[in-house]
Formats: C-alpha cells, structure tokens, sequence
C-alpha cells in the first residue's frame, strides 16, 4: 500500500463500507439505505485515488472536493441507519470515528489546495 495517509484510511474505510454492507443485507434484510451506504462509501476513496492522478492542480481540488462530498453523504446514512436501529450504537461509534477523521482531512486538503490555486 502507498505511503499516502488518506488514500490508505479511505480505501480501508471502503473495505469496512462493503463488509457493512453484506451484513445489512444478509442479517438485516436492508437493501435500499445499505446500497446508497454502499455506494458513498466506496466512491470517497475512488474520488482520492482518482485525485492522486490528476492533471492540474484544479482537477486534484475538483476530486478531493467530490470525494469531501461523498464523505458528508456517506456520514448521513451512517447516521441514519444509526437513528433507524439497523446499526448498534457500537457499530455506529466505531465507524463515525472514521468517517470523522476522513472528512477532518479531506476538509484540510480542499482547503490548503484551494489556496495554493488561488
């Protein structure tokens, strides 16, 4: 794995993602929160890898951006599956954790991008 800290949280936060997602299918019988879950959740870190190979400095910040906005979407439904029980309140501390920190520095690297285009 690469020595890049938010491309190594946010592909093994996607690794938790997909395992959250299989046990909400299999031992929840939720289909329709669990693949929105699915899908924010495993595009944060498509969006940063995407961002590591990007052209310009305004098209690294345009992915980081949308992987900072799939990030927020992704807290939403964790919160939601949290406030409708299909998640204990362990599962949803021990995820929040991590999805808090993602956003903590995907938040610092939009910001300090922005600023060196500008």
């Amino acid at each position: 794995m690469s020595q890049n800290i938010i491309e190594n949280k946010s592909f093994e936060f996607a690794i938790r993602i997909v395992n959250l997602y299989k046990f909400l299918v299999k031992e929840k019988e939720e289909r329709i929160l669990s693949r929105q879950l699915l899908k924010s959740g495993t595009s944060i870190g498509a969006n940063v890898s995407e961002a590591q190979r990007g052209q310009t400095m305004p098209d690294f910040v345009s992915k980081m951006s949308i992987a900072l906005k799939e990030a927020n979407e992704t807290f939403y439904w964790i919160k939601l599956l949290y406030h409708t029980d299909y998640i204990t309140k362990e599962q949803f501390d021990s995820i929040s954790k991590d999805i808090d920190e993602i956003i903590s520095i995907l938040t610092a690297i939009c910001k300090t991008s922005r600023e060196k285009i500008d």
